[in-house]
């Protein structure tokens, strides 16, 4: 082994040995890092949260706990959107709050059945606006086929909240087919994303006129249940794991399972599809697309005999536009519970969470 070798993975096993420590919380005060899905988000979770409320059904830490009830195979879960502005190029707080949770339904194998509506209004909030919440809210519920069953609305005071904000519950019927957990990649799987990552997050960054800059772009927020769907039917039992890429981008999602399946990653940089504005926005600000939110973007570990199929099958799917799903990357044995990314140039570089997120309340 070479000097330059050694040192690599001398380097590498130090870092390796931090990041198989269990995640401690040990912060004096919330910041938005700890709502932002990286690595304070982790610690706030698994150091404080886990312990205190851990079952079987929250430990295995996925987009929805699967319960048994009366026979049939259910999953629930729940979720707050907070996003500022509340319309954006592309899409509304209403149509994320149906899309984010219909989304955590599908990534669980379950196709979506039904929400509840939670509705926490800022005195002072504009009937206009609130219509056309409401408006996008059914139609996002109508196209992903889910029934809203219950509600609850309170109003704060003025200053107490920005316009609005929604808290939604989703139930989903676990589908057959579907056998996912995020411990179950083995090397060799294949590592696939269902579209250009990065839009949503940039897309919000711009809304927001914080920087100088002018691009169209419009968020990818969509239900990613078609997508799911078409995988089940043509990656069968080769499909091991789904995950939405949302807080902290496809980054956060590959760290979370390396680390969950004791697996390392080797992502292709080259072979990532990103629009060209959003790749633009990401550089002048020095921001990594895979470490940017997305609302309608998943990423998918496969088996390598039935990656082939499903990618196919991904890039068929019609209703959301999935044509530039794309294969990235590798399952490997080691460094455990890491990521690399081959850059264009032959290097190596660590994809890491961040500790927070380079954009705060972006769902």
């Amino acid at each position: 082994m070479s000097g330059t070798a050694a040192r690599e993975a001398r380097v590498l096993g130090i870092i390796e040995t931090q990041r198989g420590k269990r995640p401690k919380f040990r912060d004096e005060r919330i910041t938005m890092a700890h709502g932002a899905g990286g690595k304070a988000t982790g610690a706030l979770i698994e150091g404080l949260l886990l312990p205190a409320f851990g079952s079987p059904a929250l430990d295995v830490l996925g987009d929805a706990g699967v319960l048994d009830v009366g026979g049939a195979t259910l999953a629930l879960t729940t979720d707050s959107f907070v996003v500022t502005p509340i319309r954006f190029p592309g899409g509304s707080i209403g149509d994320l709050a149906v899309n984010g949770t219909v989304n955590d339904l599908a990534m669980s194998g379950a196709r979506p059945v039904a929400l509840t509506l939670s509705l926490i209004l800022e005195e002072g909030l504009e009937a206009p606006a609130l219509r056309a919440e409401v408006e996008a809210i059914a139609h996002a519920a109508d196209t992903a086929g889910v029934a809203i069953v219950a509600g609850d609305t309170k109003v704060v005071e003025r200053g107490h909240a920005d316009m609005m904000y929604i808290c939604t519950t989703g139930l989903g019927h676990v589908d057959p087919r579907a056998a996912l957990s995020p411990g179950a990649l083995a090397p060799g799987d294949r590592l696939l994303v269902s579209g250009p990552v990065g839009a949503h997050g940039t897309a919000i960054m711009l809304a927001r006129g914080e920087f100088e800059l002018d691009a169209t772009i419009v968020s990818d927020t969509r239900s990613l249940w078609p997508a799911a769907d078409a995988l089940l039917e043509h990656a069968g039992p080769g499909l091991r794991c789904l995950r939405d890429a949302t807080r902290g981008g496809v980054a956060s999602v590959l760290n979370e399972l390396a680390r969950s399946s004791g697996v390392a990653m080797l992502v292709q940089e080259a072979a990532v599809p990103v629009d060209p504005a959003v790749a633009g926005a990401a550089e002048l600000l020095g921001i990594d697309p895979l470490h940017v939110a997305n609302e309608g973007v998943l990423v998918a570990a496969v088996a390598p005999e039935w990656a082939g199929a499903a990618l196919a099958a991904l890039q068929d799917v019609q209703e959301g536009s999935f044509a530039r799903a794309a294969d990235i990357g590798e399952v490997r044995t080691s460094p455990t519970g890491m990521v690399l990314v081959e850059t264009g140039f032959g290097g190596r570089r660590v994809l890491d969470q961040l500790v927070g997120d380079p954009l705060p309340r972006i769902c």
